[in-house]
């Protein structure tokens, strides 16, 4: 399969796409077409990863990495991603925080890893590469992660000084080797701006061999398609019905895979984004024009975007706005209301939300009180552990979280930042600097 630049660029191979990750033009790759996969066909997939080896055959076929794909899946999705049932009727929460990192991140992360480490020769992975992400709390662990020591591949994690949980920012200094921690003065939507100036910066290409983890990556994005496929043919098979979900959203990535899955046949039903107070999303679709905005500060931080970066992939899939308006709701949760849903999430469904989730249950309870559909089975898909977020969860449930062993293990490592201002030339020159460095 060949995929086609959102803006108009040349179309190229699989393994090309996730090698550039941000094509020449500033434009995202996108697929050249959604395959509608035979569901009866799937009966056979029951593991994540077979399920995403059944869902991404398609995208692989004919190109260098096909072969490896099977490698790929069982290699990147062994994590846990269980459905579980809440204590509300029809009322399901999709835990996609047993990773490394206790983060969803950690899925799209080692799949990338996964792939570059077996790219062909002269590609990225194969030489001296340098990777850049920014990050608005989690994705800069994972991909620290899923990269930390590997051979041949340096690191860049760009965060917003100030902006992300404590632990958050410990996990992102916390690994040293061959990856680098930038404090930047700004917000996410600064951090992203660096990654993509960096990526299109003739120069800087011509000197280095550069990369991203972001969600703008293909090689991030594919994969997350797997862990909602397999979520609604798990839940299809054992209910007869689809899985209507609701996901909490800030550069649209996650919230994008679940689009594609269902496009491609997977028994996915309704999807309604939620966002925090960055509400852009919220006003388009309820009707007006897309206008990006400065990022806020908010409780939920990980989604603190203002500009989300897939919603120009998900745009490109509709034939107008307005059709695209019709297909999707969203929702915006402030502060208070994720406050509140934290503070009775353990009395009324016995869980102890993060603050991303908990924009997934507040925007739930309210489309099932608007509507008075209380029969439909929906879940909210969990983004991130709690333990994460022990300031703002901990006063709220009252009590100590305990902390998963892989967290634990990094919070106990020391961590080191270096700060940085939000403007491209400073940016440059550290990278033009850390080219000289060995890497290891």
């Amino acid at each position: 399969m060949q995929f086609l630049d959102t803006r108009d660029g040349p179309s190229v191979s699989l393994h090309q796409a996730i090698a550039c990750g941000l094509a020449p033009s500033g434009g995202l790759y996108v697929p050249a077409a959604l395959p509608v996969l035979n569901m009866a066909e799937a009966h056979h997939a029951q593991t994540l990863a077979e399920v995403a080896e059944f869902a991404l055959a398609p995208f692989f076929a004919g190109d260098l990495l096909a072969p490896h794909l099977a490698d790929i899946c069982r290699e990147a999705l062994t994590l846990e991603t269980p459905l579980k049932a809440l204590m509300v009727e029809h009322s399901y929460v999709l835990e996609l925080f047993h990773g490394p990192t206790a983060a969803f991140k950690d899925f799209g992360a080692r799949f990338l890893a996964a792939c570059l480490a077996r790219l062909p020769a002269g590609q990225a992975g194969s030489q001296e590469t340098t990777i850049l992400v920014a990050t608005s709390g989690d994705t800069g662990a994972a991909v620290a992660a899923a990269f930390h020591q590997r051979e041949k591949v340096r690191v860049v994690v760009l965060h917003p000084a100030g902006r992300v949980s404590a632990r958050q920012a410990h996990q992102l200094g916390c690994f040293g080797d061959n990856i680098h921690s930038l404090q930047v003065a700004g917000s996410f939507d600064d951090c992203q701006r660096l990654v993509k100036f960096a990526l299109n910066d003739d120069e800087l290409r011509s000197q280095l061999t550069l990369s991203s983890a972001n969600s703008i990556s293909l090689g991030r994005l594919l994969p997350q398609m797997s862990y909602y496929a397999w979520a609604a043919l798990t839940h299809q098979r054992a209910r007869q019905q689809p899985l209507n979900v609701v996901i909490p959203t800030g550069n649209l990535g996650n919230a994008l895979a679940a689009v594609m899955a269902r496009r491609m046949g997977f028994p996915v039903g309704k999807i309604v984004f939620a966002t925090n107070a960055n509400a852009v999303l919220e006003r388009f679709f309820a009707g007006d024009d897309y206008q990006p905005q400065t990022s806020v500060a908010t409780l939920a931080n990980a989604m603190d975007v203002g500009a989300p970066s897939n919603f120009e992939r998900l745009r490109w899939w509709y034939e107008n706005d307005l059709e695209l308006q019709n297909a999707f709701h969203a929702q915006a949760v402030s502060d208070a209301e994720i406050e509140q849903i934290i503070r009775q999430g353990e009395d009324r469904y016995g869980q102890v939300w993060c603050p991303h989730t908990a924009t997934a249950v507040n925007v739930l309870e309210q489309l099932r009180a608007q509507s008075g559909d209380w029969d439909a089975d929906w879940a909210v898909v969990a983004t991130a552990h709690p333990a994460k977020f022990e300031t703002i969860v901990e006063p709220l449930i009252g009590r100590a979280l305990p902390v998963p062993q892989a967290l634990a293990a990094m919070l106990q490592r020391p961590a080191q930042h270096l700060a940085m201002a939000a403007d491209e030339p400073t940016f440059k020159q550290f990278l033009m600097q850390q080219s000289y460095r060995a890497v290891v």
